[in-house]
C-alpha cells in the first residue's frame, strides 16, 4: 500500500484529499504546514502532494530544501490555486513531477497520483544503484568443418487450462431480488431494483465511491444523491459530500 503525504494549510482540503485517496486504497499522512512536513517526511512516503502557498514557508522553498539535503527520494506533486506558470516551471526544476491547479478535478488528481507512483516504482531512487546482474557463462562456439551438431531446444509444452468453476450462492442479495414485488407501481419496483443494484456494486468495489461511480456511469455527486435517496449507508464517503462539493467549486 503506497503512503501519500498531503501538505496543505487548509484543513478542509487536507481532509477531503485524505478521504478521496483513502477510498482509492492509499495510506495517507497529513501535515498542516512546512514544519509538520519536515517531520512527516522522515516516514519516507511514496508520494507528496505539496501546496505552494503556506503561512510559514512556501512549498517551492520546501522542495528546494529537500532537494539540497538529499531528502527528495519520492515524487512530489505541487498544488495551488494562485500560482503562475513561472512558479510551476520553477518547481519542476527542483524535482516536482506534476502541478495541480485548484480546484482540483477528481479524475485529474487520481490520474496524476497513479502516474507518479507508477513512474517512481520503475526508476531507482536518488542515491541508490541498480543491483548488478550476474553474467551468463559464455558457451564455446562450434568450429566450422568438424560436423558440430547442437541439440535443438525442446519447444515449451502448453499447460492445460483448468476450467473455472463459478459457484452461485444463495445470499441476501439473491433473496432481495426474489422479493421484488412486480405488482407494485413502476417507481417503487424500480427503487427496489436500484437499491439492490448499488448494494451489489458497493460490495463488489469494496465501498470505493470512485469505482462505483465509474461502474454505474455517474458523477460522484449524483452517486451520493442517489444512494441517499435509496436509503443506503454510504459511510465516510457520504459524510465528505459537502466538503467535496465545496472543494470542486473552488
Amino acid at each position: 500500500m503506497a503512503v501519500i503525504l498531503v501538505v496543505d494549510d487548509e484543513v478542509g482540503i487536507r481532509e477531503l484529499l485524505s478521504e478521496i485517496l483513502s477510498d482509492e486504497g492509499y495510506s495517507v499522512l497529513l501535515a498542516e504546514n512546512a514544519g509538520a512536513a519536515r517531520i512527516a517526511i522522515n516516514n519516507r512516503p511514496d508520494l507528496v502532494l505539496l501546496d505552494i502557498w503556506m503561512p510559514d514557508n512556501d512549498g517551492v522553498s520546501l522542495l528546494k530544501e529537500w532537494s539540497s539535503t538529499g531528502k527528495l527520494t519520492m515524487p512530489v506533486i505541487m498544488m495551488s490555486g494562485h500560482a503562475t506558470l513561472d512558479t510551476a516551471i520553477e518547481a519542476t526544476k527542483f524535482g516536482a513531477v506534476d502541478f495541480l491547479e485548484k480546484p482540483i478535478a477528481l479524475s485529474r488528481l487520481i490520474s496524476s497520483v497513479k502516474a507518479a507512483l507508477e513512474k517512481n516504482s520503475v526508476e531507482p531512487k536518488i542515491g541508490t544503484n541498480r543491483a548488478p546482474q550476474p553474467r551468463q557463462p559464455l558457451l564455446p562456439r562450434p568450429q566450422p568443418g568438424y560436423g558440430t551438431y547442437q541439440q535443438p531446444r525442446p519447444e515449451p509444452q502448453p499447460q492445460p487450462v483448468q476450467p473455472r468453476i463459478i459457484e452461485h450462492k444463495h445470499d441476501s442479495l439473491t433473496s432481495m431480488m426474489a422479493a421484488i414485488n412486480f405488482n407494485d407501481p413502476l417507481r417503487e419496483a424500480r427503487d427496489q431494483f436500484e437499491r439492490i443494484y448499488f448494494m451489489n456494486l458497493l460490495r463488489k468495489e469494496n465501498n470505493s465511491m470512485t469505482k462505483v461511480a465509474s461502474a454505474a456511469g455517474l458523477e460522484r455527486t449524483h452517486l451520493y444523491r442517489k444512494l441517499k435517496q435509496l436509503g443506503l449507508d454510504i459511510g465516510r464517503a457520504g459524510r465528505s459530500k459537502e466538503r467535496n462539493d465545496e472543494f470542486s467549486e473552488g
